[in-house]
């Protein structure tokens, strides 16, 4: 098995973790994944556990098999439910406790609700990009209407505020779209700073959660509207932070970087940091995050962006260009 089978993340590794049952049993597990926090014995089949999975998740409770070939403690369940468009809420205190504190000993058991109708939050949606691509974005909005009344558009331009302008498919003053300068000549500007600007992003939000996407990314109509779900799912655990897989497509072939987690889905007070490759930075740290398999974001990408991309972003923070990312965003995708 080389990619986890409930995340699909390449982060297979050893492990020393052990898992407690509600029969009393405590059991070990060689391999984890340090992605979800997956736990698997030696040799286990993923399509088999994969198949034993949804029909754990089959029922109104996820009771834990202690003879299953894999393992999950509450908050790696969370995660996995997602992917089958369900909620989890702790059954108990300590359920409560074990979400706060991952990954705990405890093997998970969890009450199980439909995402879908569910009860959720107000979400916003933020885009960036330059204004060469605006009349693109505009354009492809349309599939977000049903889910959301508040979009903004930050360019990368002179400095305006944002103002209301009219949208297919939205009510009036449902989008709005304003700008600030990131720094737009590659070759010599060094003063772009992406946090900075999904910062900015984050505080033109109407709502406590925003959703941020860049020009040349989309995301499907079924994983937009279970955001508002996500977002209460995520309250409820203390979350603020929710990370969405992202396929990255390159001249049209999905590339092997899968899932690549983007933490898009924040709220409102969340700050990102780091001029390139930036991320939230979380009061707590990542307990206060969590990675939701419900949807991907789709990147589309050309091989002459990709090559530009690690030098460019090198020259803005020397030693976190991720040169070594290149030649994954150029491998076609392997199960």
């Amino acid at each position: 098995m080389r990619r986890c089978f409930v995340c699909a993340a390449d982060m297979l590794g050893p492990s020393r973790r052990h898992l407690a049952y509600p029969n009393g049993r405590v059991r070990a597990f060689p391999i984890a994944c340090g992605a979800c926090g997956l736990l698997l014995e030696a040799g286990a089949d993923p399509a088999a556990c994969r198949a034993h999975l949804a029909e754990q998740l089959a029922g109104p409770v996820f009771d834990p098999d202690p003879d299953a070939p894999y393992g999950l403690d509450l908050y790696t369940l969370r995660s996995a439910a997602t992917g089958h468009a369900l909620g989890v809420r702790p059954c108990d205190a300590a359920g409560h406790t074990a979400l706060r504190r991952p990954h705990d000993r405890h093997a998970a058991r969890g009450e199980l609700y439909a995402l879908d109708g569910a009860a959720g939050r107000p979400v916003s949606l933020g885009l960036l990009c330059r204004p060469a691509a605006l009349e693109a974005v505009l354009a492809g909005l349309a599939v977000h209407a049903d889910w959301t009344d508040d979009v903004v558009i930050l360019l990368d331009a002179e400095t305006r505020p944002a103002a209301a302008v009219p949208a297919a498919g939205f009510p009036r003053g449902t989008l709005r779209v304003g700008a600030r300068p990131l720094g737009q000549d590659l070759e010599r500007d060094l003063g772009q700073d992406f946090a900075a600007q999904r910062n900015a992003l984050q505080d033109l939000a109407r709502h406590p959660w925003m959703l941020q996407l860049d020009a040349d990314e989309t995301l499907a109509v079924d994983a937009g509207r279970r955001l508002p779900s996500l977002a209460a799912l995520a309250e409820a655990g203390d979350v603020v932070s929710i990370g969405l897989a992202r396929r990255n497509h390159v001249d049209g072939i999905r590339s092997d970087v899968y899932p690549d987690v983007q933490y898009r889905l924040n709220r409102r007070s969340v700050r990102y940091a780091g001029r390139v490759h930036e991320r939230p930075v979380l009061d707590g740290g990542w307990p206060r995050s969590l990675i939701a398999l419900h949807g991907a974001i789709e990147h589309h990408l050309d091989r002459a962006h990709v090559l530009a991309r690690s030098r460019h972003y090198e020259r803005l923070a020397p030693g976190h260009g991720r040169p070594e990312e290149e030649a994954a965003l150029l491998r076609p995708y392997r199960d």
